[in-house]
């Protein structure tokens, strides 16, 4: 398993997703961003993304992985904030 079949299993399931995966072997970061999130509580979103994996971690061929979830607004947010927080540290 590498980190862009852990993407395309990711995408085939959550149509339109922004998605970005780092790391290798069976362990991965996996970021989400979707406008089917929107109105999910945060477990929901994790449950969503988990699922487009669950025969690879049943298989053994994922053994962890982190999730971020963001609709597109909160992924906007996010770049704003960081953005702001870098003009802070020069």
């Amino acid at each position: 398993m590498n980190a862009k079949i852990v993407e395309d299993l990711v995408r085939a399931d959550i149509e339109g997703a922004l998605v970005s995966v780092e790391g290798a072997g069976a362990n991965y970061n996996i970021t989400v961003v979707s406008d089917l999130f929107d109105g999910m509580r945060a477990v929901k979103k994790q449950q969503t993304v988990f699922s487009a994996l669950i025969e690879s971690i049943a298989s053994g061929d994922i053994h962890a992985v982190y999730i971020r979830t963001f609709t597109p607004e909160e992924w906007s947010q996010r770049a704003e904030r960081e953005e702001g927080e870098e003009g802070l540290e020069g």
